[in-house]
This record gives structure tokens, sequence and C-alpha cells, in this order.
């Protein structure tokens, strides 16, 4: 359930009326949350509450977002809500995988806030394993895209004019049955459970995933945010380009370089 910050005043209301909720997807590589992490980054999106769940693992940590020696000692943790009314976005930010079985809970009490907040559509980030792709998802760009029923009506037209590709069926029993297709997500998370679930309980909702490989996963997060800034436009760009991303402060910990002397 989502919990607003007390010094968020009224920005930090339940009621997202009309606004788009950007979430990504635990998943290969870490990818849909280094593209949020780049996003929140970017906007300067004000943290305006946390997603209370005993869904995820325990963490805290320092901010990942300070700009300055004064902010470093805020904390952090596991789900956390920024919002950019300017923009109607709303980000929830993931930050640890999930406890055994607790997928399925997960994702019905996300999908109660969403309704229960008005927004009006959902964009998860997610990946996909590279090394399990059939034939056809070998072909052109590592990019694609899935609609729920809904929005595919509000934005199917777009979609085409871009020229994206949306996630291939697989068949569901190789050299034996090839004609029998399903929606198959290696190394997705909980991506297809929300998808479909949403498809379901008529919620609007797209999926952005890039395939992938575990190991330095910045290049990947980067094509992620431009495939997403194509579409939602959140900032001003000819070409997309990586330097156009703020890279947060906390990116210089990902490869192991020490605690922040803040975090004491």
């Amino acid at each position: 359930m989502f919990v607003p910050c007390e010094r968020g005043g009224g920005s930090a209301s339940s009621d997202f009326k009309g606004f788009t909720l950007l979430m990504p997807a635990v998943s290969v590589g870490n990818v849909g949350q280094l593209a949020i992490d780049l996003v929140i980054s970017t906007l300067s999106m004000t943290k305006v509450g946390y997603f209370y769940t005993d869904c995820l693992v325990p963490m805290v940590g320092n901010n990942p977002y300070a700009t300055a020696e004064e902010n470093s000692m805020e904390l952090s943790i596991n789900a956390e809500v920024y919002s950019l009314p300017s923009k109607k976005l709303v980000v929830l930010q993931v930050r640890s995988p999930f406890i055994k079985n607790k997928y399925r809970p997960f994702c019905q009490t996300l999908l109660s806030w969403v309704k229960s907040s008005k927004c009006a559509r959902v964009v998860i980030l997610s990946s996909s394993h590279a090394y399990q792709r059939d034939d056809e998802q070998l072909l052109g760009t590592p990019l694609r895209y899935l609609l729920t029923p809904d929005l595919e009506k509000a934005v199917g037209g777009l979609m085409q004019e871009l020229n994206w590709k949306e996630m291939e069926k697989v068949a569901a029993y190789p050299g034996i049955n090839d004609t029998e297709k399903v929606l198959h997500i290696p190394g997705g998370g909980i991506t297809k459970l929300l998808f479909t679930e949403s498809c379901s309980k008529g919620i609007q909702m797209a999926v952005l995933l890039k395939f992938c490989s575990e190991g330095d996963n910045i290049p990947d997060a980067f094509a992620l945010v431009n495939y997403l800034n194509e579409w939602l436009q959140l900032i001003k760009t000819e070409v997309n380009t990586s330097s156009q991303w703020k890279i947060p402060s906390s990116w210089r910990l990902l490869f192991g370089s020490g605690l922040p002397p803040a975090l004491f």
C-alpha cells in the first residue's frame, strides 16, 4: 500500500488521477531499475512516499540521488514513490528482490493501488534473457513492447508509427507443436504476471523490455530509457543520446567501490 511522506504536503496525495505510473520489473541485469534511476535523477523527481509491502526483501540505504552532502544522509528503502505533477508522472522504484512465493500478492496489491490512485496507465520497464530468444526474436532490434487491449486502442497506432516491434509469442512446445504460441519472458520476473493480470482487469499497461545478458548493464539501461523517451518524450531531444540523462550519484557504487561515509 502507498504511504505518503509527511513532508510531501499536498503532492503526497494518494490520488494520481490521470498520471502515468512508471515502474521497473526486477529482471535480468536490473535494467529496468537502472533505467528508472535515470528518469528520477534527470527529471529531479520528488519523493512523495513509499510502497509498504512484506513481499520484498527489506533494505535500507542512503539517498541514491544525492546532489550534495546535506541530502546524502537521507535514507531510502526497498520501494519508494516519486512524482512530477508537471508531466503527470509518478514513479515506483523497486530496489530489492521478491521474497519467495510473494510475486502474486505483490501484483494484486500493486494493481489495486493503481485503480485506487486513479492512474491512467502503467508502463513497466523490463528485460529478458538474450540467450533464450527464438529465431524470430534474433532479428532486428533487441527492444520490444507489449500493450494490454485497453491501451492498444489508445496508442497502438503510435507504436506502428514509431516502427516498434511487438514482443513475439513463442512455441509452447518447440519441436513438437510449433503452432501453439505463448508469451514467454524468461528472466523477466513479474513482467508476464503483471501484464496478464492487467489484461484481465482492464488496466491500461505497456511493457517495454530489452533482451540482454548479465554484466555491465548500464548501456542496456540507456537503450531502454531512450526507447521509453521516444514514446513519452520525458526529455526533449533531437537525437536520443546517453549524455542527456543525468547519472545518479549512487551509480559510483555499482561495482563495489566502497560504502559512502554518509551512511555512518
